[in-house]
């Protein structure tokens, strides 16, 4: 039985096209970010960002609000496409008059469903530089899955965070460690965390793979999900066209990840990721994936 089960797969691989699913590796669990409804979500002013693109943005008492369980104040919304590879997303907030935003970021997939979820912690404090200032900043680094238009980006602030408070450095200490002079021994400002703030965004689009896939295949979930545009792939039915000749060549970092998640499936029993793998690398340039499943399966075998 076993045999026939591998000896089909090999002959899927050779016509069947489906989209990617891979594992994920999220900085927090998404089940820990605070709910947010699907309502709530639909009703958002989403703006969207075209990479390459650096934004900064005041939010403010006439800013889009959300008061909804541990969210609370100003916030921002935003779209990125997810046809144009990995996205790198560097997020900075700035502190001003001892005053402090710190963001937490929920990224959904196309439909709306939360894919990865990066806290307050995710975006430490970083001192001030010779063009820079105060500031709580993280990169997220993201790869949309083939077959969505676009991903949501939101930003906000919760009850928790703004009970804390951000410790500075005092400016005549970044000043004295920027010149090489002693550093003189008084005391840092504290800056408390509010509603409102300065974020600065900056987006750019790369061929690399980023370290969170976003809109998976998975499971349905047991409520059912709120859907934008397009719904999401069926599970394949039925042999289709294998993809006649990709635009590019891929590159070799991108290939070696798409072969290692192919021969990690296999090894793990899960044939039909792996067949999903190929397929979507085939689709981006790759060379060398269909021989990697078929060595892979065989040697399983």
């Amino acid at each position: 039985m076993k045999k026939n089960l591998l000896s089909l797969c090999l002959s899927l691989a050779l016509t069947v096209g489906a989209p990617l699913a891979a594992n994920a590796e999220t900085p927090a669990n998404v089940s820990v970010a605070p709910a947010i409804s699907a309502a709530t979500l639909q009703s958002l002013p989403w703006q969207p960002l075209q990479p390459p693109v650096s934004q900064e943005v005041k939010l403010d008492a006439v800013s889009p609000q959300l008061n909804q369980g541990e969210i609370q104040g100003a916030i921002a919304a935003y779209t990125l496409p997810a046809d144009r590879g990995s996205l790198e997303v560097t997020l900075s907030s700035l502190a001003k008059n001892n005053s402090l935003y710190a963001p937490s970021v929920l990224v959904l997939d196309e439909h709306l469903r939360p894919a990865a979820y990066y806290p307050s912690s995710y975006f430490p404090y970083q001192p001030p530089g010779a063009m820079s200032s105060d500031r709580l900043e993280g990169t997220l680094k993201l790869t949309p899955a083939l077959g969505q238009k676009q991903i949501y980006l939101l930003v906000y602030t919760t009850r928790q965070d703004l009970a804390k408070t951000t410790q500075l450095t005092n400016p005549a200490k970044a000043y004295a460690q920027g010149v090489g002079n002693a550093v003189p021994d008084i005391p840092d400002p504290i800056a408390g965390h509010a509603t409102t703030g300065t974020l600065k965004l900056k987006v750019t689009a790369e061929q690399g793979t980023g370290n969170v896939m976003i809109g998976m295949l998975q499971p349905a979930p047991t409520v059912a999900p709120v859907v934008v545009g397009s719904t999401a792939p069926a599970a394949v039915a039925a042999p289709a066209p294998a993809p006649e000749k990709p635009a590019e060549p891929m590159l070799n970092d991108t290939e070696s990840y798409f072969n290692n998640g192919i021969k990690q499936a296999v090894k793990a029993g899960d044939i039909d990721k792996a067949l999903k793998l190929m397929n979507e690398a085939e689709k981006l340039g790759s060379t060398t994936a269909r021989k990697t499943f078929i060595s892979s399966v065989k040697g399983k075998g």
